[in-house]
């Protein structure tokens, strides 16, 4: 429960789900427990298969879990069919009726639970206006583009008000500009109807850009939940750091422990000192996570971590990537921020330093 004494929106318990019997058995998810809270964004993030859709149509209530419970507040749904949950899905494919208007896909969930009809009509009025559509009221939805499509699958699972809104990679069919703008759009909805929505993503830009909290999973487990800072900035293992953005992984072992730093020797035969963490594991071999922005490069000198040579540069516009190789014949990758006027500091070939801060490198267990 969550620190402030509040019930949670969605609870899910020790949660198993399982398919197939004996050897075609597969294990979706694997005693699954997390809390969401009230009117927050809450994504669920990680690569195919990993047990998020599984999850989700858990709570939306097409599957039925093989152990654990699921309570919405403190009402135990469980076993509730879909249509007795205050719950509604945005799929991927939005599922609209291509023959009906924008107006008349808005107001079709609306009739089914029959509503009066000046109400149906003020609410598609609402609707239309919180999502920005309110001229492409009469507009077949087969004659508007996949972005407006997207707004009105949005707008017509939002007209009941549902007390938790699922949405299942509804972005992934749209281009990279539109994507990015329906990011923000979907936050701003977020916080203006104050629903609860649960996100189901393998794309982490839109998983960082968009939730108040992230919950990774792999393997049908959830690996670590917390904010998108904390996710990207202390990852609890190396899957997590691996999987949120670009990560330099060092191998080293453990010398010397001492209060809030342990040092490290890397395979190079470097010693680093670096945060100690809360997690500290018993034995010696661990593996240093370092992400590509957090360094300096410098022509070689004394005071640089590591050094190497520089084996390729890519510009991406606002960075230029840099490819080191390191005395061990690994790839190190450092990030830096282009320059006015000079967009590549260094050429290939050119042997490099590597200064490293170790209150930004992360140790995990091995």
């Amino acid at each position: 429960m969550p620190a402030n004494g509040e019930v949670p929106a969605i609870r899910v318990e020790e949660v198993d789900k399982i398919f197939g019997n004996d050897a075609d058995r597969v294990v979706a998810l694997n005693r699954v427990s997390v809390a969401i809270e009230e009117n927050e964004f809450f994504t669920l993030l990680g690569p195919s298969g990993c047990g998020k859709t599984t999850l989700l149509r858990l709570i939306a209530g097409f599957e039925q879990p093989t152990a654990g419970r699921i309570l919405l507040q403190d009402d135990d749904i469980t076993r509730l069919a879909p249509y007795d949950r205050p719950v509604n899905t945005v799929f991927q494919n939005y599922a609209l009726f291509p023959h009906m208007t924008v107006e008349q896909n808005i107001a079709f969930a609306l009739e089914m639970l029959e509503k009066p009809a000046a109400e149906i009509d003020q609410t598609v009025t609402d609707m239309l206006r919180l999502v920005r559509m309110e001229q492409l009221r009469d507009r077949r939805v087969d004659q508007i583009s996949g972005g407006q499509q997207q707004r009105v699958a949005l707008a017509r699972a939002l007209a009941p008000h549902p007390r938790v809104l699922l949405l299942d990679e509804p972005l992934s069919a749209l281009d990279y500009k539109l994507r990015k703008d329906m990011q923000i759009e979907l936050k701003r909805l977020q916080h203006e109807t104050g629903i609860t929505f649960i996100f189901v993503t393998h794309d982490q830009e839109e998983a960082l850009t968009m939730s108040d909290r992230v919950a990774v999973m792999n393997d049908g487990n959830i690996l670590q939940v917390g904010p998108p800072h904390e996710i990207y900035d202390h990852p609890s293992e190396r899957f997590v750091a691996d999987f949120i953005g670009d990560t330099n992984f060092l191998p080293a072992d453990i010398i010397e422990r001492g209060g809030d730093a342990v040092s490290c020797r890397l395979e190079s035969g470097e010693v680093l000192a670096v945060p100690a963490g809360v997690d500290l594991p018993d034995h010696d071999r661990v593996t240093l996570a370092i992400r590509p922005e957090q360094v300096t490069l410098c022509e070689t000198a004394g005071d640089a971590t590591l050094q190497g040579t520089l084996q390729d540069a890519v510009y991406i516009g606002t960075d230029t990537h840099y490819r080191i190789r390191l005395a061990d014949d690994s790839l190190f990758t450092a990030r830096v921020q282009n320059a006015r006027g000079r967009a590549q500091l260094f050429e290939s070939g050119d042997r490099l330093g590597i200064r490293l801060d170790p209150e930004h490198v992360q140790l995990l267990k091995d």
